[in-house]
């Protein structure tokens, strides 16, 4: 993996990315994200690493524009359990599932890849069992064809 891009967040809320000498939105960075950058986001005054507030507010705001992120119940559990319950969960747990689904995810993806290619080239190489039977049936004649 390659270094993280640094992103300075200033005071007035703006986002500076330092390898490219350019003033970013949420927008772009999460793009950026999308396209395989690993970022790392620090407090211009006081160098404090702010990574992790910086993309739960791209996730918070992407929420916002679909109306709901996390159900109604779950949200109260997360509240009434408090900080130490939530850290737990996304430390442990989510973050294995994440990785977990998406491995099985691109494994179903190459299976089905190969059984569309397999598929494919089947045809022209296997003559139909029984006459009539291919993948366009042959019709009969009909007798008032044949006058």
């Amino acid at each position: 993996m390659s270094e993280p891009i640094l992103i300075k967040k200033y005071a007035n809320r703006r986002l500076y990315n330092t390898k490219e000498s350019a003033y970013i939105t949420l927008e772009q960075l999460a793009d950026l994200i999308k396209d395989g950058a690993w970022v790392e986001v620090k407090d211009a005054k006081s160098g404090e690493d702010v990574t992790d507030f910086i993309l739960t507010q791209i996730v918070l705001e992407k929420s916002r524009q679909k109306k709901a992120l996390l159900p109604a119940s779950l949200l109260h559990l997360i509240i009434r359990y408090g900080d130490t319950m939530l850290e737990e969960f996304f430390s442990r747990y989510l973050e294995q599932i994440i990785n977990n689904y998406l491995t099985y995810k691109n494994s179903m993806e190459t299976q089905f890849r190969h059984f569309v290619d397999v598929s494919m080239g089947m045809p022209g190489q296997t003559p139909p069992a029984w006459p009539g039977f291919g993948p366009f049936p042959v019709q009969p004649d009909k007798p008032e064809d044949k006058e």
